[in-house]
């Protein structure tokens, strides 16, 4: 039998890391897919969940952040719950083997730069005073 799943989409939030009592990591996000047809002047959206567990979860919560395309192989897994009023519910998410980077080099610096902006504090004073240097080097 084939159960196999390729997906490419962008991180819904950033995913974040966690571990079982054995100290196994995984991490479960989602990414929106759009769908390869239009209804009407829109393109749908679908959202799918996805868990990675071990060095594949550490890889994607290390590198990808919310908004980042990511191209995802793996399979499906089903399981069955019960809601609070007694219905079976069915779930399904994807499995991740391998996560793999689907942004453009140039897309990926850009949004680097950008973070950068927002974290350099900007200059207050006019002063040209040489910063005094301490045993630790300069900063």
């Amino acid at each position: 039998m084939l159960n196999v799943v390729v997906l490419m989409g962008r991180l819904t939030s950033d995913p974040e890391i966690r571990h079982t009592p054995n100290d196994v990591a995984v991490t479960s996000f989602s990414i929106a897919v759009e769908r390869s047809y239009k209804s009407g002047d829109e393109r749908q959206t679908d959202f799918i969940d996805i868990v990675a567990w071990r060095s594949t979860a550490e890889f994607i919560c290390k590198y990808f952040r919310k908004g980042q395309m990511i191209a995802i192989h793996g399979s499906i897994q089903t399981g069955t719950y019960k809601d609070k009023e007694g219905n079976t519910r069915k779930t399904f998410e994807v499995l991740a083997d391998t996560a793999h980077f689907a942004d453009s080099k140039k897309k990926d610096d850009e949004q680097k730069e950008t973070k950068k902006e927002k974290t350099i504090p900007k200059k207050v004073s006019n002063d040209t005073e040489p910063m005094e240097e301490s045993s630790h080097g300069r900063w």
